[in-house]
């Protein structure tokens, strides 16, 4: 499930658009606190963010560019302050789209959806494999987790994919043995040890801790 930030000073309509989001099968949150806005998106981890102008302490703009300093995640300003020189203003600040109050909730639904669609490549015939926030790409072979990209050998990321296709389910080591098998080199058993050892240090450093756990005698999983 997707994840949408929303930062609206106005409860109502954050509220409004929370319950529209969980319609549409989003995960949605709204800032509460508008002095920890980059604390909610580190934790948080959004795959978009809905942001408005006019907010307490500093504006939409000041967020923009602190969240454009370490992300490249969507970015939709919500804003009655739709004249050009605003809407100009957002999108060089870094914003993805302008959407103007007052709004139809299903077309900002539909707008949210083609830019997810078009950030996260839904629709096209290379998948993304989500876990607990971390974002396997198999197009590029990249993880990202909380904007963040983590470094795979061609060993790990195979041992990761073939986890996270059989989530829930215990992967023996013999069958990641034969996964790996197909860079052509040949993998015994201590050499796929060392390679799930050095994968979970990388996960771990990211912060995705016992995100592999092994089952003694069978091999591992992601529960």
């Amino acid at each position: 499930m997707y994840r949408i930030l929303i930062v609206e000073d106005d409860q109502g309509i954050a509220q409004a658009i929370k319950a529209q989001a969980e319609k549409w099968e989003l995960e949605a949150k709204y800032v509460q606190d508008f002095r920890s806005i980059m604390a909610d998106f580190k934790d948080y981890a959004p795959h978009l963010v809905l942001l408005d102008i006019s907010l307490p302490f500093f504006n939409g703009y000041h967020w923009c560019g602190e969240i454009r300093k370490t992300s490249k995640v969507p970015i939709i300003f919500i804003s009655s302050a739709s004249d050009n020189m605003n809407i100009v203003m957002a999108m060089n600040m870094g914003a993805d789209d302008f959407i103007a109050k007052p709004f139809d909730q299903s077309v900002l639904m539909a707008k949210i959806q083609a830019m997810l669609r078009r950030t996260y490549d839904f629709a096209s015939s290379v998948p993304i494999l989500e876990h607990r926030g971390a974002l396997l790409n198999t197009g590029d072979n990249t993880l990202t987790y909380q904007n963040q990209q983590i470094s795979l050998t061609k060993n790990e990321y195979r041992i990761l994919l073939s986890l996270l296709e059989n989530k829930g389910k215990v992967v023996s080591r013999e069958k990641l043995m034969e996964r790996l098998w197909e860079t052509d080199h040949f993998i015994d058993e201590n050499t796929l040890t060392v390679n799930v050892n050095r994968l979970r240090k990388k996960l771990d450093a990211a912060g995705l801790h016992e995100f592999i756990t092994t089952r003694f005698g069978v091999g591992y999983i992601i529960a």
